[in-house]
């Protein structure tokens, strides 16, 4: 690929980052998957017309297809078939994100400071993702520990965007984002701890749904942390393939606390009062074509007969500094308890992002208990904004996607994280409250023809909700694809 290096935009800046001459790259073709969503590929297989193993075989050839895009971190090829014709997915071809065991793979959790080891046994996560019957064909690539929000690397190559493969998949679920997006799969495993499942949704044109805490099985990870942050799902091209994951979940689990959210098939008759905020809660201004893509998203739903209004989330001024310390004692913890993941861990060996937010955490970690007081008390101030309201719209991100290199762990730590807090001003607030949130496809970019992504949150427990005016968007505005760009 052609490229040329400017200076980057930030005054001051060390780094320089790469434009190239856009190259879109998809694995669309006349084979079995076709141009079906998972639902369309589940109900082909059962109705006979393409069988799972053709399936597994001809999504294998796709990932082969797709391979400059670097979002495979381990192929599974063979596939393993998981027989039978149960579960809604039965069939279908999907990918685990490395961060996520998978038995007899290996979970590198996207880092070099460490050699991986098979895993033992599958994470509860994964068994209630193959409860549904799909067929796994490899495992997908993170940054360092779900940090950042691309994926990329000291001395890897990144993951590339496929609309545009000078640019950034997102992060941390870009590998799942990227091979969706390029049509190798229907669908692929995501979790989500500050963004990283709605982050590469927005940035790959796709559907990415934060569940509630707690609608699916608990993670691993973070589920005995203060502030539990972390919540499994998948990235999916179309809002029936989100809808049918969650329902096919629930059958496996059920969270006895929370409303049952069942098959959700279309939009609702019900007519929502709707907030939405511009500029982030904690005073970050998004860039004009973000802007307007919220925009038109509110004259899309009052179109569609809901109130639409402007709303005001007064957060604790000081939440953005203490979502870093405490994303700070996350690296922290991993660095103190690195040899849980190899004997060979070695925590000087983590990047540029991780070791700038542990040594952070280690100048004011006396901070901590204040820290979680404050970002527990965020749920007040979500509940304020929602009262009388049933969603609230914002961006996704501050900033539209931006180009390899710009967000990489080879960035200077003061001006990489400066970056970041500009750029991931929206998503945190769900994880830190535990409430549902949704990105959708709603624009592209004037320069370059980028997806830009909105935000849909609510409730605890109210997915339908979510869902339901998910769907009647993407009837009123559909979501273009990767192969017609």
């Amino acid at each position: 690929m052609a490229a040329t290096t400017v200076p980057n935009h930030d005054p001051g800046a060390e780094a320089a980052v790469t434009f190239e001459k856009r190259t879109t790259v998809h694995a669309f073709r006349d084979d079995s998957l076709g141009e079906h969503d998972a639902v369309g590929l589940a109900a082909a297989i059962r109705r006979g017309e393409v069988g799972a193993a053709e399936v597994a075989r001809d999504a294998a050839a796709r990932l082969r297809a797709v391979a400059e895009l670097n979002a495979v971190q381990v192929p599974l090829d063979p596939p393993e078939l998981r027989g039978g014709t149960g579960g809604a997915f039965a069939g279908v071809p999907t990918l685990v994100k490395d961060n996520t065991d998978y038995a007899g793979l290996p979970t590198g959790h996207g880092s070099a400071a460490f050699t991986p080891r098979p895993a033992r046994r599958h994470a509860p996560f994964v068994r209630q993702l193959l409860s549904t019957g799909v067929t796994v064909v490899g495992k997908t690539r993170l940054p360092e520990f779900g940090f950042s929000p691309t994926t990329e690397y000291e001395s890897d190559a990144p993951v590339r965007n496929p609309w545009h493969t000078g640019h950034s998949a997102g992060g941390s679920s870009g590998g799942a984002a990227a091979l969706v997006a390029a049509g190798a799969v229907p669908l692929a495993h995501a979790n989500d701890g500050g963004g990283s499942i709605r982050i590469p949704a927005a940035c790959c044109g796709l559907v990415g749904l934060k569940p509630t805490r707690g609608r699916v099985v608990a993670n691993d990870q973070s589920r005995h942390l203060p502030v539990d942050l972390v919540v499994d799902g998948v990235v999916t091209r179309t809002v029936r393939d989100s809808a049918a994951f969650l329902a096919a979940a629930e059958l496996h689990r059920r969270h006895p606390k929370l409303p049952p959210v069942g098959l959700v098939e279309g939009p609702s008759d019900r007519r929502l009062r709707v907030g939405y905020l511009l500029d982030s809660p904690n005073g970050v201004r998004c860039d004009d074509d973000t802007r307007a893509a919220v925009t038109d998203t509110v004259a899309t739903l009052r179109g569609l007969g809901h109130t639409v209004e402007p709303v005001t989330m007064e957060i604790d001024p000081r939440f953005t500094e203490d979502f870093l310390t405490y994303w700070g004692m996350l690296s922290f913890l991993l660095g103190a308890s690195g040899r849980t993941f190899g004997a060979d861990f070695d925590r000087h060996r983590m990047d540029g992002l991780s070791r700038g937010l542990r040594e952070e955490y280690v100048k004011r970690w006396r901070g901590t208990p204040g820290v979680v007081r404050r970002l527990r008390r965020t749920k007040l101030a979500y509940a304020a904004a929602l009262r009388g309201h049933d969603l609230v719209l914002t961006p996704v991100l501050a900033r539209t996607t931006p180009p390899i290199g710009h967000l990489a762990p080879t960035v200077p730590y003061p001006v990489l994280v400066e970056r970041i807090l500009e750029y991931v001003a929206y998503t945190p607030v769900d994880n830190v409250v535990g409430t549902p949130s949704l990105s959708l496809p709603s624009a592209r970019t004037t320069a370059d023809g980028l997806p830009v992504g909105v935000l849909l949150s609510g409730r605890p427990g109210s997915e339908r909700t979510l869902l339901e005016a998910a769907f009647a968007l993407e009837a009123e505005r559909p979501f273009r694809r990767v192969q017609d760009a």
